[in-house]
């Protein structure tokens, strides 16, 4: 868990970055960072790995106090993906990822299998791939190379600072469903900074939107656009994403065919395949449920996820403007 308590960032021209903040980033979530340009959104997360210090207040993770730690163990512990990629040009893919790894010690046996098994993990054979350099590869396979250097030696947290902004808009959507499909696997702590509110909404367990150096809300995706806390976060998400339309949008026209597991599980809440997505949004929402099983003449015939609901409108909305 990451906490700021009443932190504050001013730099030597007097600038205000931060202006007061208090969030506490969950353990195991992927928090988004969202704002305009200027808001503080990098300035709070280079504060998490010391690259920059605040000028006041306290950041803790897992409860210590970082000003206490050394900058260099502190950030072997904490994995970042930039935008730029930041792969070594003149080390092959293999040395790129093992790089913290053999900082931190490790033998080479244990580091060339975490190697390959994060490679197989976002698709790039390891026999095919390992001995090349990030020249040789296409924009978005480099970017997978950066998300995977950052998880190597297994950090607890991750900060990535827009990472898929430079690449082209299908890579950026593989590379989103990648994250989303990887963080359910690994369960890391992750600060997503980004400036995109759909890239925000599909990948984020929690979003925070800031204005001017101050948090503005910080919730779920369904519960920012369904309850924005003022007038700045309604027209920063848009409330149209979930409301033009809406009601003739159910949630047969959604649901995606489970497995045997998801059909053959008890669920305490259980939803109608004709019930439109409002009604189920609303539900799952008043009723703090993070998923729903969905039932036809009596039986289970699958499983609807909150992720799922804006997951399924936002690109119901991409195809009706393309």
């Amino acid at each position: 868990m990451i906490e700021f308590q009443n932190v504050k960032k001013s730099f030597p021209d007097g600038t205000e970055a931060i202006k007061g903040i208090n969030v506490t980033i969950p353990k195991g979530q992927l928090v988004a960072l969202i704002g305009p340009s200027g808001c503080g959104k990098t300035t709070t997360m280079k504060m998490i790995n010391k690259l920059l210090l605040p000028t006041s207040g306290n950041i803790l993770i897992d409860g210590k106090d970082i000003s206490h730690i050394n900058e260099v163990e502190l950030r072997r512990n904490i994995g970042y993906v930039i935008q730029r990629i930041g792969l070594f040009p003149h080390m092959t893919i293999e040395d790129n990822i093992a790089l913290i790894p053999k900082l931190k010690g490790w033998s080479p046996e244990k580091y060339q299998k975490k190697v390959d098994e994060l490679m197989n993990l976002v698709g790039l054979d390891p026999k095919v791939f390992r001995k090349r350099y990030p020249l040789e590869l296409s924009g978005g396979q480099q970017q997978r190379v950066g998300v995977i250097r950052a998880l190597a030696a297994e950090p607890p947290i991750i900060l990535m600072d827009e990472p898929f902004s430079a690449l082209d808009p299908i890579s950026r959507e593989q590379l989103q469903d990648e994250l989303k499909n990887l963080q359910r696997s690994i369960q890391k702590t992750i600060v997503f900074v980004t400036h995109d509110i759909d890239e925000a909404l599909k990948i984020a367990d929690k979003i925070v939107i800031m204005k001017e150096g101050l948090v503005q809300q910080m919730a779920t995706p369904l519960d920012l656009v369904q309850n924005p806390e003022n007038e700045f976060v309604r027209s920063f998400i848009g409330e149209h994403r979930l409301q033009e339309n809406v009601e003739d949008y159910k949630v047969s026209d959604i649901l995606i065919a489970t497995d045997e597991y998801h059909t053959n599980r008890t669920f305490s809440n259980v939803v109608s395949h004709d019930s439109s997505v409002e009604e189920v949004s609303y539900f799952m929402l008043n009723n703090q449920l993070s998923e729903v099983g969905v039932e036809k003449s009596g039986e289970i015939i699958g499983l609807l996820t909150k992720d799922d609901l804006l997951r399924a409108f936002l690109s119901k909305k991409k195809g009706e403007t393309a």
